[in-house]
């Protein structure tokens, strides 16, 4: 029977999420911060240890490959109807500020992490000093995405412009990976990496192409549920080239496919289709799988200490940096620090880069540990004090323009599918 047990596991994150949302909420805090901490409760840090620890017994979720993969479904999901929900002119727009923002929320992390190795062990390496660096330039925007989503603050000026930066983030990290790796003596070629991020932007312009020719030639008065089933499909397949032909994250390529969803015939329509099957499942699968990874070792007060500086330095690398960025390129202070604060949240991306330096030994298993929290602290702490920096704020025209044309296109869709049924059932 131990092959159900994925049943009873699903059924504890889908309940123990939505109880933790629902606190969160009275609290006053952002949902998403509620299901994070019941991946955490529930997992081996908490219920784990103290279960372990009291009763002699291992009560609790423990990771599991399904977990993991409904997980990655899950934030592909998440940036996929991100995708479909971005003001594109807006995006278009901050296209140079994201990069500014990017190219500062880079810098100041790679330097600012190196600092702090040398300052904690004044005989590293260089190589081993710049690799924390480098596990600190990583963004992850998914949970700040869910959060915006939250606060209905995605196609705001600073939402836009955290979208963009995060997305060039996500590539001149990759960049400064390969240049450390190289430096480190690994087998890396940068020419290749430039080739490759050159034939994914190829790849997204031809494909939403042939996507929106195709759309625009299927009959528009029959079943509508052909549209959400081959707009997944495209997000998938995107996802999929994206990671395993091009090395760039699988995320970007959901991104790119629901840009490219919005633009094409019934984008609203297969927009609307996707809230239920995230809510439903895949987004709480993701959340609590985050806290589910985190085990917790015992640590001395000296690794105490060095994770409270690397926490401290995670986020005022970001938030400077990337502030520093937006306040550059004319954003008030109030957009300069929402944006740092939406750079602020670490996630896979960072586990990764870190998991290279364990295997290339630049970085100790030790140091494994502190990394882990630092990404939790700044997970958790994204949505909080970004809800705190939007109270009182004003909603921006074009984003209650927005949303306002998408709750009308969104009905429209309806009322469309609606008469189809009805000329259906008349027709026989």
């Amino acid at each position: 029977m131990e092959g159900y047990t994925y049943l009873l596991s699903l059924c504890v994150i889908l309940m123990s999420t939505k109880i933790f949302s629902i606190l969160s909420q009275r609290a006053q805090l952002p949902q998403v911060v509620g299901a994070l901490m019941a991946g955490l409760f529930f997992g081996p840090a908490v219920l784990g240890a103290i279960t372990q620890h009291f009763f002699g017994v291992q009560f609790c979720l423990m990771p599991s490959p399904l977990l993991s993969r409904l997980a990655e479904l899950g934030v592909i999901v998440i940036m996929f109807t991100a995708g479909m929900e971005t003001n594109l002119e807006e995006l278009k727009a901050s296209g140079f500020i994201g990069f500014v923002v990017a190219l500062l929320g880079v810098i100041f992390p790679l330097g600012m992490g190196a600092g702090m190795m040398y300052f904690f062990n004044p005989g590293i390496s260089f190589p081993a000093a710049i690799f924390i660096g480098a596990v600190l330039t990583a963004t992850s925007v998914s949970i700040t995405v869910e959060a915006l989503k939250e606060l209905g603050k995605m196609s705001t000026k600073a939402g836009n412009t955290i979208l963009a930066a995060a997305l060039i983030d996500d590539i001149l990290g990759l960049i400064c990976l390969t240049l450390v790796t190289g430096i480190a003596g690994g087998d890396t070629n940068l020419l290749l990496v430039f080739v490759k991020i050159a034939g994914f932007f190829v790849f997204v312009g031809v494909t939403g192409f042939i996507y929106k020719t195709a759309m625009e030639r299927i009959p528009t008065d029959r079943n509508l549920r052909r549209y959400p089933v081959m707009g997944f499909a495209l997000c998938l397949f995107m996802a999929w080239a994206a990671e395993v032909v091009f090395g760039v994250a699988d995320i970007i390529g959901a991104f790119a496919a629901g840009m490219i969803i919005a633009m094409s015939p019934k984008g609203q329509y297969i927009a609307s289709k996707f809230d239920t099957i995230a809510y439903l499942l895949l987004t709480p699968v993701f959340f609590a799988n985050i806290g589910l990874e985190v085990t917790l070792p015992s640590f001395s007060m000296e690794t105490v200490i060095f994770i409270a500086v690397l926490i401290i330095v995670s986020i005022v690398s970001k938030l400077f940096g990337c502030g520093l960025g937006a306040k550059m390129c004319g954003l008030d202070n109030q957009q300069s620090y929402v944006i740092g604060l939406g750079m602020v949240c670490r996630g896979e991306v960072a586990l990764i880069v870190a998991g290279k330096g364990v295997a290339m030994n630049l970085i100790e298993e030790s140091e494994l540990g502190p990394i882990i929290i630092m990404i939790i602290v700044c997970t958790v702490i994204t949505p909080i004090f970004l809800k705190q920096a939007f109270k009182g704020q004003k909603d921006e025209a074009g984003s209650t323009i927005f949303e306002e044309k998408f709750m009308l296109e969104d009905q429209a869709d309806e009322i469309e599918e609606d008469l189809y049924r009805r000329r259906s059932l008349l027709s026989h």
